[in-house]
This record gives structure tokens, sequence and C-alpha cells, in this order.
């Protein structure tokens, strides 16, 4: 008899909260605001992502995530980190309408048999896609849980076939001065960076998203195509890559770069690791409901590997994890 073991990160479907559910609570509640004759959402919400709201079509549904609150649309498109369009949290939801998704190429480079410039349509096709429910930890201890729509990257890299000298997948964001105007200042190296150990992108978690909540990825949440590691503190995932490269050696990344002692290649979501300047036991997690005044919520313990660790501990046996942070 075969007996599904359920891992700690996994949730029922039917414990996880429906599209239909979530849009009629948000109707009620705009209704609601309108009727009172004030707004429950930030005025950051611009039509750089309104304009952008297509649905896809068929999307299959993964579960990976406990049972907790879905963070809001609004509240995922308009408080996060994304340097290219500005530093400041609600920077990107006011300047994002720059960014033009569409068409969009991505170069495979590298050690592999098939290697070239490839449009994104034909990288992923939408019958490939699925819905996913991941944690989302940012390293300056705040946390979402945002539905993602991609493919498992994975499914991409088998498809360019690296060769066995490949141990890293290394990442790379369009620079495009007139498209991300945060480009133009020196607050990051451009272009933005990243990479992975092959393992680690092979992991059957390691998504590539292309959006959210059904819906292709707003652009200030890395349009058209951007990487999604779990277990990972957020700066992990790169947004609106035009390159993905298959390489030898450990890849540089830009936070790495940037500050080489609170900023690792691996990092990993610990709790037993703080950052040089703040803990990094507890976050606080948002839910978007009333606006950015949900960041105000109560903090929660953070778990370790963001609490994928039945997944992806093994990945990092016998190794010092304070060493290869």
């Amino acid at each position: 008899m075969l007996i599904k073991h359920v891992k700690n990160s996994e949730v029922k479907p039917s414990e996880i909260t429906s599209k239909s559910i979530f849009l009629n609570r948000r109707k009620f509640l705009q209704t609601a605001a309108i009727a009172g004759g004030i707004s429950l959402l930030p005025k950051v919400i611009t039509s750089s992502c309104a304009s952008t709201r297509t649905k896809f079509l068929n999307v299959k549904t993964t579960s990976f995530a406990e049972v907790e609150k879905l963070t809001t649309y609004e509240g995922l498109s308009s408080y996060n980190n994304f340097y290219e369009f500005g530093t400041g949290k609600t920077d990107p939801a006011r300047n994002a309408h720059t960014l033009k998704p569409e068409p969009w190429a991505i170069e495979i480079s590298g050690l592999a048999t098939k290697i070239g410039k490839f449009h994104l349509d034909d990288l992923i096709k939408p019958h490939q896609l699925e819905e996913r429910i991941y944690r989302l930890r940012c390293v300056e201890a705040w946390s979402m849980v945002i539905p993602w729509v991609g493919i498992p990257l994975v499914d991409i890299i088998k498809r360019f076939e690296p060769n066995s000298k490949a141990k890293f997948v290394a990442f790379e964001t369009l620079v495009d001065k007139e498209q991300m105007p945060g480009q133009k200042s020196r607050s990051l190296d451009w272009p933005y960076v990243e990479g992975l150990r092959m393992d680690e992108a092979i992991n059957p978690l390691t998504l590539l998203a292309v959006g959210v909540y059904g819906e292709r990825m707003p652009n200030q949440n890395g349009a058209p195509i951007r990487l999604v590691v779990p277990w990972k503190y957020g700066f992990k995932s790169i947004k609106s890559i035009v390159k993905i490269s298959f390489v030898e050696k450990e890849p540089p990344t830009t936070w790495n770069i940037q500050a080489p002692s609170e900023y690792g290649f691996y990092s990993n979501v610990n709790p037993n690791i703080d950052h040089p300047r703040w803990s990094q036991k507890r976050e606080r997690r948002i839910t978007g409901e009333g606006g950015l005044s949900a960041i105000f919520m109560p903090k929660i313990e953070t778990q370790f590997m963001n609490g994928y660790a039945d997944e992806v501990a093994e990945l990092y046996k016998g190794m010092d994890l304070k060493k290869f942070f």
C-alpha cells in the first residue's frame, strides 16, 4: 500500500484561499471603501500594474505553503524591492510603467549543447504553467505569501542540455536606463546579477515565475519573468531576466559584490544567523489588507529555510552554514 508522507511545507488544496473567494472579498472591500468615501489601498497603485492584468488560462495548482493568509494582489504589487525603479519600497509601483515586457528575449549561453537567443514565448508555453503558493522572506525581516505562476527552472535547464562542467547557473537582468530609470543612479552596479548552484537550480521548488494570482507578472514585481527560490531571501529572486548562463565557477551576485560581509552567495533563510545589522529570528507577515499599514502586523518566528527544510536541507548537508551563508 502506498502511503503519502505530507511535508511540513505542504497544504491541502482545500485549505488554500481560492481566487474566487479572494476576488469577491476584494470587491466587497472596494465597494465599502467607495461607499465610505475612503480608500483602503495605498495611492501608489498605478497604471503600471492595472494596465497589464492579463489572466492565464488552465493553470495547474501545486501547493507548497502552510495554512495562512495570502498577501493580496495590491499588497504584493505595491510594496517590494526593485532598485531598477528606485530604492524605496513603493518606488517600483510608481515608476515601473516605463518597462516594456513585450517582446522579450532571453539569451542562453555557456556550457550547454543548445545556446542562443530565444523569445520568451518559445521558452515557456501557456500549457506548462502552474500556480504555486510560496512564501517570500526578505532580508529586512518582512515576508509575504504569494501565489506565483510559472514553470520549474529544471524544465528549462533540461531543454538546453548543460554539460558536466556546468556547476552553476548565472542570471542577468535587463540594462536599459530609459525603461529602468533607477539604473541612472549608482545605488548598485548594473546589471543586477544572481546565481545558483546547479543542484539548487534543478531542485523542483525553484521556479521561473511569469505571473501572480493567475495573471501576468506586474512590471514592478519583475515582469515578464523572474526567479523564485522560496528557501532563500528575496534578494536572490532576480527580476526581468534577459540572460541565463551555465558556468563552471561560482558566479558573482549583486548583493555579495555590494556588501560581501552581509550577503553571501547562498543566502538561505536561517534564523540562527543574524544579519550583521539586525536579527533574522523574526519577521512581519504582510497580507496587504488595509494598505501598507499591514507592515505593522505582530512579528512571527522565522522558519529555517523559510519552512522548506524538508525539501532542501539535504543540499547543504555537511556544510558550515555560518561560512557558506
